[in-house]
């Protein structure tokens, strides 16, 4: 396996390196007023068009843990892997139908802001600083690691070395502001989808010629046939990836908990849209929900492609970590096998899907900082061009710090993608819980949503470490329990939320009903009918992406 880069790919790269800086310098040049204005600089206020927020969300959320991770669980699971992101695009027009008109009603810009206006500010402060750590420590800083460690596979390039590399060009565009991210996500996309196909390409045409055939269509029949099982959208309990993808609820369970919390209730998303008019932020979600049923063909099939050929006795020895069979190592392994020049394209689309999901991460930190815990607890008074200055001192500030803890967290000890999923779920129920009943009940108390946040993350852990003190076996009958791979009976992460969720939205109830006071509360949100009418358009698309879904759920069931 060849672990470097060709002079051409270099050249390659450099061609998409140049692209993106000299865009995104064309656009900073032509908006400078972003280097003094907080809400064109955090938001990108009236600037993005529906196609730009629409790339800009899937730039954002697509990086290493989807190349490296989603393929690796391609390889061990299969195509179940994939409801990630098609619920993501059926998620997509839930916020777009329903959270994007509250938003932008109340003209909330960050999602501290909507619990200080919703609830209080003792609320959206503690919740503020716990979306800075999580922000921080595991997404920030997984990115960033899993970017390297993948670039370096590839490349050759010093592991450390790659970190600083990423970390700076993320610096680069970030310190644009959200125009900057927005414009230059597009052409990130470009490069993300374009280099992405190129390893799908080679992937299929690998197994076609190992099988005595050619072409990616006899490529795709060819794993299909190999590799019946990793062909199943539900997974039975007796799956040894039941805990990872546990049958049903990924269609009605805690993957709409994972999913609603993450597009719906998350700075680093939601802030594409929060800059524009109803209609555009709409059809740019609607755009973006396009574009994820298209993500699997790009991130989950070559590591399905990388097993079977791994089953045919191919890639034995690249697919091996420390003398043990590694399923992060498919992506990597396939991008190593492609040919001059495609190497160096799939690696720009790599490095762009990083650098995207960087740049994007580093201005939600620096705007929850600057707008919810600068401007409000140290420095009151502050001008607009002191909040910006702090914005870009906290992006430059921020990165340094997830290069340094980055090698101390154990990421890649139980998968990348894993890893951000089941901690980043420790608090998504009672977050998602504090604003789905914030949104659409007014009788929501504050005591109630610190209820959710404290009592949600206090159960997630108990139920997390459940099987240390109980026996779950008796659960295995309904599916609630299945054994570990040392034996040990417990709750798949996606029961967890859903489990979680529900004891949060029982206790708010209760408690917001025992407080006389809610009946009138002066701090429930106005919402009505017509603000969730939608364009025959917007309809029409949403249709079809729905239509999609239930095609793609019937075929793989």
């Amino acid at each position: 396996m060849n672990s470097s880069l060709h002079f051409y790919d270099y050249l390659v790269f450099l061609f998409y390196f140049i692209i993106v800086a000299g865009y995104g310098f064309f656009i900073y040049r032509r908006k400078k007023k972003a280097t003094t204005d907080t809400k064109d600089f955090f938001l990108a206020e009236g600037s993005l068009t529906w196609w730009a927020i629409g790339a800009s969300l899937i730039a954002s959320n697509i990086s290493a843990e989807q190349f490296i991770g989603m393929s690796g669980n391609g390889f061990s699971i299969g195509l179940a892997i994939s409801t990630y992101e098609w619920m993501a695009a059926a998620t997509l027009i839930v916020v777009a139908v329903f959270f994007l008109p509250i938003y932008l009603k109340n003209k909330i810009y960050t999602m501290p802001q909507f619990l200080s206006q919703r609830y209080n500010e003792t609320v959206s402060l503690i919740m503020a600083a716990f979306w800075l750590l999580l922000y921080v420590v595991v997404n920030l800083t997984s990115i960033l690691y899993l970017g390297a460690l993948a670039i370096t596979t590839i490349s050759g390039v010093n592991f450390y070395a790659c970190m600083v590399l990423l970390a700076v060009f993320a610096i680069f565009i970030t310190l644009g502001g959200m125009k900057v991210i927005g414009y230059t996500d597009v052409i990130q996309v470009f490069f993300l989808i374009l280099g992405g196909l190129a390893t799908t390409y080679l992937a299929l045409n690998l197994v076609a010629e190992n099988y005595g055939s050619s072409g990616t269509i006899a490529g795709f029949k060819q794993i299909m046939s190999q590799a019946p099982d990793h062909f199943h959208m539900i997974l039975d309990k007796d799956d040894k990836n039941y805990l990872s993808l546990p049958g049903l609820s990924v269609l009605i369970g805690g993957m709409w908990i994972v999913n609603l919390n993450y597009w719906g209730c998350n700075q680093y998303i939601t802030q594409r849209a929060l800059g524009a008019d109803l209609k555009t932020a709409r059809n740019g979600l609607l755009f973006a929900g396009f574009l994820k049923l298209l993500m699997p063909i790009i991130v989950v099939l070559p590591g399905i492609a990388a097993y079977v050929l791994h089953q045919k006795g191919m890639l034995q020895a690249e697919m091996l970590k420390e003398g043990k069979l590694n399923q992060d190592n498919a992506y990597p392994v396939l991008l190593n096998l492609l040919p001059i020049g495609l190497k160096g394209l799939s690696f720009a689309a790599l490095t762009a899907a990083v650098v995207a999901s960087l740049a994007g991460k580093a201005n939600s930190i620096a705007t929850i900082y600057s707008l919810d815990i600068y401007k409000k607890l140290i420095k009151k008074d502050a001008t607009e061009q002191d909040v910006v200055k702090t914005g870009r001192i906290v992006v430059v500030v921020t990165m340094l710090f997830a290069i340094v803890i980055s090698n101390f967290l154990g990421i890649d000890k139980e998968g990348g993608f894993q890893f951000i999923q089941e901690y980043t779920g420790f608090v998504s129920p009672g977050v998602f819980a504090m604003f789905i009943l914030g949104f659409f009940w007014k009788r929501t108390t504050s005591r109630a949503a610190m209820f959710a946040m404290i009592g949600g993350l206090l159960l997630s852990f108990v139920l997390k470490f459940l099987p240390g003190w109980i026996d779950l076996a008796p659960l295995y009958d309904i599916a609630l329990a299945v054994p570990n791979k040392d034996g040990v009976f417990e709750i798949p992460f996606l029961d967890r939320m859903g489990i979680v969720f529900v004891f949060c939205l029982i206790g708010m109830v209760l408690i917001s009903l025992a407080d006389p006071k809610s009946k009138n509360n002066p701090k429930g949100l106005e919402v009505d009918a017509s603000m969730f009418k939608t364009s025959p358009a917007f309809t029409f698309g949403a249709i079809v992406t729905v239509c999609i879904l239930i095609a793609l759920y019937t075929i793989f069931w």
